[in-house]
């Protein structure tokens, strides 16, 4: 369970990333549902770019013997910052396909 443990609070973290994201941006919020997924879709990559660049994340945090906080903070930052980010690219797309 803990080899899982920093994916999944990359994912949740995605989440409210991406509603976050588009609570402050509400040009491009996709609406509760889609900025959940796609902050769930950013989330895991952000989590996993973090972590290719040695910068915590999933992968961080495999490499270490245990959890520790910093490899929660990192999951929780990656996936967030990735979560909101992914929303607002595709927001910022979709409002160009509609105009």
């Amino acid at each position: 369970m803990e080899e899982y443990l920093p994916l999944i609070i990359q994912l949740v973290s995605g989440a409210v990333g991406g509603n976050l994201a588009g609570s402050l941006m509400k040009k491009f919020s996709l609406g509760t549902l889609w900025n959940s997924i796609s902050g769930i879709l950013g989330g895991g990559l952000g989590g996993y770019l973090l972590g290719a660049l040695g910068l915590g994340g999933a992968e961080a945090a495999e490499a270490s013997t245990s959890m520790d906080i910093g490899s929660i903070l990192g999951s929780v930052a990656g996936g967030g910052v990735g979560g909101g980010v992914l929303m607002a690219i595709i927001g910022a797309i979709k409002n160009a396909t509609n105009k």
